[in-house]
């Protein structure tokens, strides 16, 4: 190959870099997020449609939750509204009860990481029976075995992990 060929080709390749790089900035691109580490935080499980997913608890509207889980405080969060359900078991509950998200999950067109806090609580004389679908609690709760309270609280807990 010639010095010219060399030079031409060479030219159109730092070319063609600068303009993939303009493009990728000019719409939005990847942010730039600093320098990674690794550390250990807690992951929950809580079921959705009989499978366990995994997921974190980072925010809440909360100021007593948010002191007593030991994460972020955020007000602001008590404003959303129309947030998907998560059920949360008091009291007496099944061995193995966990949490149950309603209506999403990640790769679903209305996914979000933001969940109204629901209270579950099996009335008194009811055997508590391991609930892992929100279709499932409803029922309960419209055949008397259950109360259901909306907490009024906003939970940031996105998946991070979900089950088969």
């Amino acid at each position: 190959m010639s010095r010219k060929m060399t030079l031409v080709a060479l030219a159109a390749l730092v070319l063609g870099g600068v303009t993939t790089g303009a493009t990728a900035f000019a719409t939005g691109g990847v942010p730039t997020l600093g320098p990674s580490s690794h550390s250990r935080v807690v992951v929950y499980k809580g079921y959705y449609d009989g499978h366990l997913d995994k997921y974190l608890v980072l925010d809440v509207s909360s100021k007593t939750q948010a002191a007593a889980l030991h994460i972020n405080y955020s007000p602001r969060l008590g404003h959303v509204k129309g947030a998907p359900p998560q059920y949360f078991f008091q009291g007496t509950a099944a061995p193995g009860q966990v949490s149950v998200f309603g209506l999403t999950e990640p790769g679903k067109p209305n996914y979000t990481p933001l969940w109204e806090e629901l209270f579950v609580t099996w009335k008194p004389g009811v055997t508590p029976v391991l609930l892992k679908v929100d279709d499932d609690i409803t029922a309960a709760a419209k055949a008397g075995k259950l109360t259901v309270r909306d907490m009024h609280v906003v939970l940031n807990a996105p998946i991070i992990t979900v089950g088969k």
